[in-house]
């Protein structure tokens, strides 16, 4: 009960910071007249009263909370965090089924991007910017931002870390309490979020727009403020301001900590998964380069390097800004893309995926193991560098990703038995499971999520969720031990 009852007590904590969000749109809706004060404001004292209700009627309770706990906490919040940000939607938007709005939220608070909203260009001000509120509140991630303010409360924090990040956390040259480390990282985060502000400012944008898609770049949500999405500027400049930022959102923000922090760029240099990453995007973005130059697509090399540089690190980094229709690309391009939305942003981002320290830690073990067949008698540990990685993370790694693989086929299933052709439910899937935002035929850069049905929604939503607590604290809760005591 008590397990239960301290769930109850910081949702109420995380309810209240929601009815603070909202208050700005509040406020913002106020200011411009826009007309969806009164859904703003409705649902910011729904949000308030209930934040209460649940906080301080569970004061007494005691402030601890145990692995089992930590879990529980990452999937209810995720979860139902949403349904209290449907509200603004649902009473702005009448027509708009819950079914709909839920999934809306959900694509923002996943930090996933797709959307099932057209005619963006004519929403209120207040509308766009609590979509894009929802992309950076859930940058790096409700729960660490939790982390940041449980200390006040006496809560330890490093279960709920744990829960929501498993695998490879750096901890050298951070701080050494989990609080210190999360309120570390959002500075790092907040800093910047202000200086992509300011950077689309200067490239073109206004105010309003820099602000929102500044805040969509660095969660790496991809909500836009327009239905042509980047397409809507046609601008060089905005298009490479973006690239390299969505480049450092998909950057473990512990190498961005400890570089500022030593005034130094050799951080990134020594980060194996830095290094790796940014070889197979950039790489990979000339090589989509010359084949759309080679299929005619377009008429010089030049014209293609942009395009496929912008819509390949923004699909690849998980973000889903498009300005292009990908689409009508020959195949190779968006599957290739799609495919690097698996692997490619690194732990501790702001990204989705298998995360690339997964993908080297698998990939060295394959080597390890040709190398066993051969010298069967040989003892070599497995090796990042200069560590060596324990034989429990290896397990973890392989199990993680057995999950991560088998999850989408049958979520593919899932949507290919309800009617939809095989390259829509396949991109819908690895586009919403990596939170990466468009995929392609039905769901691609020129549509969005709308045309799909109530239930292929459904699957999609889940994915979403799945793909964002990184499938672990949503699959163990159907594990018969994890409720035993």
């Amino acid at each position: 009960m008590n397990v239960f009852l301290t769930i109850v007590h910081i949702l109420g904590l995380v309810t209240l910071c929601f009815s603070g969000l909202m208050s700005t749109c509040w406020l913002t809706s106020e200011l411009t007249h826009d007309g969806a004060s009164a859904a703003f404001s409705f649902g910011t004292l729904v949000s308030l009263a209930l934040g209460a209700f649940l906080f301080f009627t569970t004061l007494w309770v005691p402030k601890k909370v145990s692995r089992q706990a930590g879990f529980l906490l990452v999937a209810s919040t995720w979860s139902l965090m949403p349904v209290l940000c449907t509200i603004p939607l649902m009473m702005f938007l009448p027509q708009l089924s819950f079914s709909d709005a839920y999934f809306e939220t959900v694509s923002g608070l996943t930090t996933t991007g797709a959307t099932i909203l057209s005619g963006i260009d004519n929403l209120p001000m207040s509308i766009n910017l609590w979509r894009c509120e929802l992309n950076w509140i859930a940058g790096m991630g409700i729960i660490i931002f939790a982390v940041a303010i449980l200390p006040i409360l006496g809560i330890g924090g490093m279960q709920l870390y744990k829960a929501e990040t498993p695998g490879s956390v750096k901890e050298s040259d951070l701080p050494p309490r989990i609080a210190q480390t999360a309120k570390a990282l959002w500075m790092v985060y907040a800093g910047f979020t202000v200086l992509c502000l300011l950077a689309l400012r200067w490239a073109g944008m206004s105010w309003f727009d820099a602000i929102c898609h500044a805040f969509a770049t660095m969660s790496l949500g991809g909500f836009s403020t327009h239905d042509s999405s980047i397409g809507f500027y046609d601008s060089f400049t905005i298009e490479m301001v973006l690239t390299v930022f969505q480049l450092l959102a998909a950057i473990n923000f512990a190498t961005h900590f400890i570089a500022l922090r030593k005034q130094s760029i050799k951080p990134y240099f020594y980060d194996r998964e830095v290094r790796a990453f940014l070889t197979l995007v950039l790489g990979s973005c000339v090589i989509a380069a010359l084949v759309l130059w080679d299929r005619g697509t377009y008429p010089d090399f030049f014209t293609a390097l942009r395009y496929a540089t912008f819509n390949l690190v923004t699909i690849a980094t998980d973000c889903g800004f498009a300005n292009q229709d990908f689409n009508k690309w020959p195949i190779f391009v968006p599957m290739w893309m799609l495919f690097l939305s698996c692997i490619s942003a690194s732990s501790g981002s702001t990204g989705g995926g298998i995360r690339m320290i997964r993908t080297i830690i698998l990939m060295k073990q394959a080597r390890l193991e040709m190398f066993k067949f051969i010298h069967p008698y040989a003892i070599r540990p497995l090796k990042i560098g200069e560590m060596i990685v324990s034989n429990a993370i290896v397990n973890s790694v392989t199990g993680f990703i057995f999950l991560y693989f088998i999850s989408i086929v049958i979520l593919i299933f899932a949507l290919l038995i309800s009617g939809l052709d095989f390259i829509t439910a396949f991109s819908a899937i690895i586009a919403c499971f990596n939170n990466a935002g468009p995929g392609l035929n039905e769901v691609g850069p020129a549509a969005n999520f709308s045309g799909i049905t109530d239930y292929q929604k459904g699957v999609c939503t889940f994915a979403m969720l799945l793909g964002r607590v990184q499938i672990f604290s949503i699959v163990i809760l159907f594990v018969p031990e994890f409720w035993r005591k």
